[in-house]
């Protein structure tokens, strides 16, 4: 059997310590696939992030007052809905159930749904 000195062992944990730090960094900022949520090292929420999005895009229909459809007005409202908001803003403008309704308010862009994804990825931080 081989004897390991000490500072052959610091040298194993310090170059496994890199790899195990590279390989969790590779996948922290992975990007996933439509309707699979992004994992991000940056922290998203509710109301610096999401809250402005779909107050900019989901009113009057989603807001009370002037609102007809479910609600998307708190936290939780969202959180309850994040499945259904995804598949409807991802959908192509033309297809029916397309959000928002006949382009009442802008769409989404790539970069606002993935910041959706990541905040439904790290758990819906408020």
């Amino acid at each position: 059997m081989k004897t390991v000195l000490p500072f052959q062992s610091l040298k194993l944990f310090l170059v496994g310590s890199l790899v195990a730090l590279v390989l969790y960094t590779c996948g922290a900022s992975k990007k996933a696939t439509d309707g699979d949520y992004v994992i991000s090292k940056d922290m998203v929420s509710y109301e610096k992030d999401i809250s402005p999005l779909i107050s900019r895009s989901c009113t009057p229909c989603h807001f009370p007052d002037e609102g007809k459809k479910k609600f998307l007005d708190t936290y939780d409202a969202v959180k309850n809905n994040i499945e259904d908001i995804l598949v409807r803003v991802q959908k192509p403008v033309d297809e029916k159930g397309y959000m928002p309704f006949k382009s009442k308010q802008p769409g989404l862009t790539d970069a606002e749904i993935d910041k959706i994804k990541m905040w439904a990825g790290q758990s819906f931080p408020k």
